[in-house]
This record gives structure tokens, sequence and C-alpha cells, in this order.
């Protein structure tokens, strides 16, 4: 089967998605699939570039990748691919949209306010959030112009550079305490891994810089972890996620967790946080390709 690794793309996350390519067509199966490295540089690539494939992996992070754009295209090409269907990454990579139907599946995260473009700031809602907020593009990944903000003084500067990278920004309750996150395939948790940024939170550098952060397979206590399995497992059904995903959580001092937001196609460079977590339970890098090639090839589209 050949196998077009797409790779690339034109969103502020390129280049994480050339390393998560790169690692994906170094690990691969070669004796198993005919590998061909896709780089996107523009839209049109996606319809020129993977003519001849049997199967689409996707190594790409953000919009016009893992915001459902590119799902639909193969669908209509009629290219399989791997990972979530066009709504499922919609919805997840729309952190606004993913908080909505989180909030009306009674699933537990920040309470928060989205702006668009030209709309009036409103100040008195914000602060009734209660400082310290995050400040995010609503559609952006890999904590690119993210801004934890604890005075209003400086909340405006804030959500003016967020616009720059997107249309939409997220102004979020800031929630103490760790972070985790919770791999889910297939409807079952992998192991879940604790996340220590050695910043404040678990920005840019901690998450791709060798040494950023210290990550770890944690071993939670009991009841806390038949809370977080059940939340993870319900994120990936509620958001419509197939095959595979990363559920974001963060954990309070007093062990209260809330979903941050849900990765359809996760990093898979040698940093990443599922390669990590399917290693805890034996399963190599290599195989983990081979599983998401063969169940993605099982999803009726």
């Amino acid at each position: 089967m050949k196998v077009g690794v797409i790779m690339g793309g034109i969103s502020s996350e390129r280049e994480i998605s050339l390393k998560s390519g790169s690692s994906i067509v170094e690990n691969i199966n070669k004796e198993k699939y005919e590998v061909v490295p896709i780089v996107i540089d523009n839209k049109e690539d996606i319809i020129t570039k993977i003519k001849g494939i049997d199967f689409a992996l996707l190594a790409l992070h953000g919009k016009f990748g893992e915001d459902g754009t590119v799902q639909s295209v193969l669908q209509t090409l009629g290219v399989p691919y791997s990972g979530c269907g066009p709504l499922s990454s919609a919805m997840c990579m729309d952190k606004d949209i993913s908080k909505c139907v989180l909030n009306a599946a009674d699933i537990r995260t920040a309470p928060w306010i989205n702006l668009r473009e030209n709309e009036k700031i409103d100040y008195s809602e914000i602060n009734k959030l209660g400082y310290p907020v995050v400040v995010k593009p609503t559609h952006g990944g890999s904590s690119v112009a993210t801004f934890i903000i604890k005075e209003e003084k400086d909340i405006k500067n804030a959500i003016i550079e967020a616009f720059k990278w997107d249309n939409e920004v997220m102004i979020e309750k800031f929630i103490k305490g760790d972070e985790i996150t919770c791999p889910v395939y297939n409807d079952k948790m992998l192991p879940i891994i604790a996340i220590k940024p050695k910043a404040e939170f678990f920005d840019y550098t901690a998450k791709y810089a060798d040494g950023g952060s210290d990550e770890f397979i944690i071993e939670l206590e009991k009841n806390l972890h038949e809370e977080v399995e059940k939340m993870a497992l319900a994120t990936y059904k509620a958001l419509k996620c197939e095959v595979y995903s990363r559920v974001d959580m963060i954990v309070t001092t007093e062990g209260v967790p809330y979903i941050l937001e849900v990765n359809t196609l996760p990093g898979m460079t040698k940093n990443s946080l599922i390669p990590k977590s399917a290693a805890g339970i034996n399963i190599s890098f290599s195989k983990l390709i081979d599983m998401i090639i063969e169940d993605s090839m099982k999803v009726v589209r």
C-alpha cells in the first residue's frame, strides 16, 4: 500500500508538522508500506500532490490540516485518511464550539468568553471571570500567542496580539493545577501522562524543546483516575472523535479535573505525548503508526 505522509501546511504550526511527518517517515514499517513524504506548501497541493496514494497519513497541525478542511477534500477525492473526520476535526479545532458541546454534555470545562474580530470588548464580562485569565486564539494550537494575564491593565494588549493569529480570540478563566493528557484510542484511554513544564505553563517551548518540560506516565488515585477516564471518554464521544485523539485536562489541587481541549491530530515527534503513552503499554512508535493506519482504514466515511 502506498502511504502518503502529509506534512507541512500553511498554519502557524508548520514547523512542528514537518517534525511530526519526518518522525513518522523515519519510524513507519517500510517493509509493509511504500512511503511517500508529501510536503504541503499551499492549499492546491492537497489535490495535486496526493495523486496515486492509497492512504493519507496526516501529520498536519493547525488550520488547513486539523480543522476538517483537508479531511473533507480527501473524503471528496475518495482517499482514505488517518484519524477523525471533518465534523469532529472542525469542532475540536474551534475551542469555542468544543467548549459549548462539552457544556451541553455536562462535562466540566473552565468558564470563558469568545471574541470575534471587530467586536467590542466588554471588559466588565472579562472581569466577571476573575483574574488570572488565559488569552489565546480560538482556532490556534501549540500554545502559539497564548498568554496568562493576571491584571486587567494587560488584557487589551494580549487580545490584540492573539488577534494577529486568528479572527477569534478566547478568554478563559485560568484554572491552577497540574496538567495531564489522556490519549484515547478507539474509545479506550491509554496511560495518562503528567506534564510538568519548566515555564509558567505548557507553552510552545515547553512542548517542543528538548528538556522544555518533564512528561511521564502517572498513576492517579483510584477515584480521580475513574473520573478522569470517564471525562476523557465522554469528551471523545461528545466531539465525535474517531480512531485516536488526545484530551488535555487540568487537575486542581483539590483534585477536580477540567477539560482544556482536544487534539485530533496530536504531535508525533520524538517529544510527543501519544507515542510516550503508547510506549507505556509496550506499543512501539512503529506499531502505533501501523495501528492508526489499519484502524483508520476500517472507518466508514
